[in-house]
């Protein structure tokens, strides 16, 4: 199994059986997301396409349900080199139906690793997507599908790093 499956089925098992204890912190409800990356760094003066995975967490703890603190995780890989986000920052939401667009700006660290070198420098990001509720068959209600693309602005060595990330997968609406 590759390590990004391995990390999507740990990710998704420890979230499933967190969502009942969660779900009681937070009264206004919230969601957990998993699913695939496609990413396009920009490394100084080269152009990379990574492959990787996406996880996010989002809770709403505030009266209005329309504003949702979120952390969001990353990882993306290609041949040589490693890259890890952690972000945490608003998203807004508003619901249209089954549709639920998005818009959020984070901050937080990456953690490159290229040629046995590691690197954290800040980032700050900035995105949206859109959720699509599946249905009302059993537990179905409470799963939506994703698309998401995101832009994330860091300095590596004082050269700018550039981020487009694009992903899609399952969320858990709770």
């Amino acid at each position: 199994m590759s390590k990004t499956a391995a990390a999507l089925v740990a990710f998704f098992c420890l979230t499933l059986f967190a969502l009942p204890m969660s779900a009681q912190l937070l009264p206004n409800g919230g969601n957990v997301y998993a699913g695939a990356l496609y990413g396009k760094a920009d490394y100084i003066t080269n152009y990379y396409g990574f492959h990787g995975w996406a996880a996010s967490v989002e809770g709403l703890p505030f009266k209005n349900p329309h504003v949702g603190i979120t952390v969001d995780t990353s990882g993306m890989y290609r041949p040589g080199v490693t890259e890890y986000n952690i972000l945490l920052g608003p998203r807004l939401s508003i619901e249209y139906g089954k549709w639920r667009p998005f818009a959020q700006l984070m901050g937080g660290v990456v953690r490159l690793k290229s040629g046995g070198i590691s690197y954290l420098p800040v980032a700050w990001d900035i995105g949206g997507g859109v959720d699509y509720r599946l249905g009302k068959f059993l537990f179905l209600h409470q799963l939506a599908w994703r698309i998401q693309a995101d832009y994330t602005h860091s300095r590596v060595l004082s050269a700018s790093q550039k981020d487009f990330r694009a992903s899609t997968g399952f969320v858990w609406r709770f």
